[in-house]
């Protein structure tokens, strides 16, 4: 459904991306990132289901053209620590959402795992940005703190996740609510990683389902 493109960093370089429009033509965007296995089939399958859902959606590259098999958890590992998280963030996610807004669209940022973190630290750092969700990622408190928050957030986390633990969610939530900053959060009986359908054994349907509508919903809501 959608098409590999280029688009510019704020910095002058040149960054790739799956983008997938929706059918009307002033759609509002929505920048998705990525999991830690990189630019996978099903991170690509949620920008086709966004632009069925109405929105122009762009999920770019942060590895450049890696892609890592689900049950290689070690590569996974070495490829996300390897990954310069302030630059992907700053200069190539800030990038895709320039590109999204330059018609005047509102943009939101959606992330899941290691784009989750993305999200939060976006939500710090890139002023184009109207309103972000997150899935069942955080970033350290010095990459992001919940008082630098400029945007609306909604929040998704697996009560079952033994990365993105529930006493990491508390913290996160605490954080957020002595900064008074807004936020919806969700918490799931489920695995980490739940909305990937791809990965039989932690997928959860109807936990999925669930989030979907929610992070529709409240894009529409800040996005219009």
């Amino acid at each position: 459904m959608g098409t590999v493109i280029t688009f510019k960093r704020p910095d002058g370089k040149d960054a790739s991306g799956y983008l997938a429009n929706a059918a009307r033509g002033n759609a509002p965007g929505v920048v998705v990132i990525q999991e830690w296995w990189g630019l996978s089939d099903q991170i690509k399958g949620l920008c086709d289901r966004f632009a069925l859902a109405g929105f122009d959606a762009l999920a770019p590259d942060l590895y450049k053209g890696k892609v890592v098999p689900y049950h290689d958890t070690e590569s996974a590992n070495k490829e996300m620590n390897s990954l310069d998280f302030m630059d992907a963030t700053t200069q190539t996610v800030r990038g895709a959402t320039q590109y999204l807004s330059r018609n005047g669209a509102k943009v939101g940022l959606t992330g899941f795992c290691l784009g989750g973190a993305v999200t939060i630290i976006g939500a710090t750092k890139i002023p184009e940005l109207a309103a972000g969700v997150v899935f069942y990622g955080i970033p350290p408190e010095q990459a992001a703190k919940p008082a630098d928050v400029k945007i609306p957030l909604q929040a998704h986390f697996a009560n079952k996740d033994d990365w993105c633990t529930p006493q990491v969610v508390d913290a996160f939530e605490k954080g957020m609510k002595a900064a008074g900053k807004s936020i919806e959060l969700f918490r799931y009986d489920a695995e980490h990683a739940f909305v990937n359908e791809q990965r039989q054994a932690v997928h959860d349907r109807e936990a999925a389902e669930l989030a979907w509508g929610r992070a529709t919903e409240f894009f529409r809501k800040h996005l219009g």
